[in-house]
C-alpha cells in the first residue's frame, strides 16, 4: 500500500505518528537499542512500518520531545535514555509569577519575521510542519548600563505580530498585551527551567564566547480552548540573571 494513502487516524482514535512513536518508544524500553547506541535511518524505519518520512520524522520528534532519543542534523540519532524522564510540576496562582524581569530592562528586536515550523522547530512550538508563525528574536538589555540581560525567541499566531507596531511594544509583556489587546484568555501555562550553552548563534547576540553556560526559560501559553499562542525560549548567560523564588509557611505561629 502506499504510504500517501494511509489514513490519518488509526483505528481508536490514535494518530499514525502516534502509533509508530508508540511501537518505536516500546523497542527503546525493551532494550532492543541500548542508551548510546544509534537508531536505523529514516528510511529503513519508513519501509518498516510503511509511513512517509513526513510521519516518520513527526514521530521521532514526539520521542526527542520524551527524552527518549537525541537528534542532530548530519549526525545519527542517538538513545539516550529508555524511559521518559519523570517530570514534576509547580503550580502557580498567575502567569505573572513565571517569570518577572525587572521594569528597567527593554528588549531590543534584532529578528521580526513570518516562519513556518519546520522540523527543527516543531518540538518548540508542539505545531503541525507548515503552520505559520510570527517570530521575534530579541536582546534584553539593562536601562543605563546597556547590559545584556538575556536573548529571547518569541513565537506568537500571526494574527498577533500587529503589536510590533505598538510604540511602547519594546517595553510589554507580549502575553499581557495579547490578552488586552485581543480579549484572549489565558488558560494555563508552561514552564521548563534548564541549562544550555550558547550556541553560536546566541553567542553574537549576547556578545559571549560559544558554548557560555545559559540559564534558559521555556515558556508556553495556551488559552482557554486549549490553542498554544505563544512560545517564549530565554537565554540567560551565567552570572547576569537570578530566577528567586520564596516559599512561606501556612502554619501558625506558635502561641
Amino acid at each position: 500500500m502506499s504510504t500517501e494513502h494511509k489514513t490519518e487516524r488509526m483505528p481508536g482514535g490514535q494518530t499514525l505518528h502516534e502509533y509508530v512513536a508508540r511501537a518505536i518508544s516500546d523497542r527503546i524500553s525493551s532494550g532492543e537499542w541500548a542508551v548510546g547506541g544509534i537508531l536505523p535511518s529514516e528510511h529503513a524505519f519508513c519501509r518498516a512500518y510503511g509511513v512517509s518520512r513526513h510521519t516518520l520524522r513527526h514521530a521521532l520528534a514526539t520521542l526527542e520531545q520524551s527524552g527518549l532519543i537525541l537528534r542532530r542534523q548530519g549526525a545519527p540519532t542517538r538513545v539516550i535514555s529508555r524511559q521518559a524522564p519523570r517530570r514534576f510540576m509547580q503550580s502557580f496562582s498567575s502567569p505573572e509569577e513565571l517569570l518577572r524581569y525587572p521594569e528597567t530592562t527593554y528588549r531590543v528586536h534584532e529578528v521580526e519575521e513570518y516562519v513556518e515550523c519546520d522540523e527543527e522547530l516543531m518540538p518548540l512550538l508542539q505545531s503541525e510542519i507548515g503552520s505559520s508563525w510570527y517570530h521575534i528574536g530579541a536582546v534584553r538589555r539593562e536601562q543605563g548600563s546597556n547590559l545584556i540581560v538575556s536573548y529571547s525567541d518569541i513565537y506568537m499566531l500571526p494574527k498577533f505580530a500587529e503589536l510590533v507596531h505598538e510604540p511602547s511594544h519594546t517595553h510589554s509583556v507580549i502575553y499581557e498585551r495579547i490578552e488586552q489587546r485581543f480579549g484572549v484568555v489565558i488558560d494555563r501555562a508552561e514552564v521548563d527551567i534548564y541549562a544550555a550553552g550558547a550556541s553560536s548563534r546566541l553567542a553574537r547576540s549576547l556578545q559571549v564566547p560559544k558554548n557560555t553556560p545559559c540559564l534558559v526559560i521555556l515558556r508556553r501559553y495556551f488559552d482557554n480552548q486549549g490553542q498554544l499562542f505563544e512560545v517564549t525560549i530565554s537565554h540567560h548567560p551565567e552570572s547576569r540573571f537570578v530566577y528567586k523564588m520564596e516559599y512561606r509557611s501556612n502554619r501558625s505561629a506558635p502561641k
